[in-house]
């Protein structure tokens, strides 16, 4: 075993000019009032890395160009297509006209763990609500799942980021397997 170079593994990547080309995975993602700029570009660069379909950008989660997204974002607010919504219910509107399902990550009285999304819930929007307080009252009404991330610690909760990372993944993980 050898650590990989950085020009093998440049080799596996969709070059930058052909993106718009690739079919892209049946999920969105959605920033519900996010305060962290830091938060938002490491959600843009977990979204690249996933190959989304798109992210919404709501209420006051600020959207590019800012030097703090971009310090973790690292270029991927060029190669993730996103779209900005005052209102979350609008960016709902639009993923539910896209065939959507609105699955919102939060602890709900409905809450299922994170793991056990099926494939005929895609295609859906990944929702990841304010740091502080979570995914929006508003978002929870409308939504069609609630998933969550089990936590066995003393604390109740991840990182926005993280947390958004290990729910996509896991949902790139589930479309994939035939």
């Amino acid at each position: 075993m050898r650590k990989l170079t950085h020009e093998e593994i440049a080799q596996a990547r969709t070059p930058k000019e052909l993106l718009a080309t690739v079919e892209r995975l049946p999920i969105y993602g959605m920033l519900d009032n996010v305060r962290s700029l830091y938060n938002v570009g490491s959600i843009f660069r977990t979204s690249d890395g996933a190959l989304i379909q798109g992210l919404y950008l709501c209420g006051f989660t600020a959207r590019p160009p800012r030097k703090e997204i971009e310090k973790t974002a690292l270029g991927s607010t060029e190669s993730v297509p996103w779209t900005y919504f005052k209102d979350p219910r609008e960016a709902m509107k639009k993923a539910k006209s896209d065939g959507a399902k609105i699955c919102i990550l939060e602890h709900t009285t409905e809450s299922r763990p994170y793991f056990e999304i099926r494939k005929n819930d895609f295609p859906l929007c990944l929702v990841v609500g304010n740091e502080i307080t979570g995914v929006s009252s508003e978002v929870i009404a409308e939504a069609d799942i609630s998933i969550e991330i089990p936590m066995f610690g003393m604390k109740q909760s991840l990182n926005a980021a993280v947390a958004y990372g290990i729910a996509l993944f896991e949902l790139v993980r589930i479309w994939k397997t035939r």
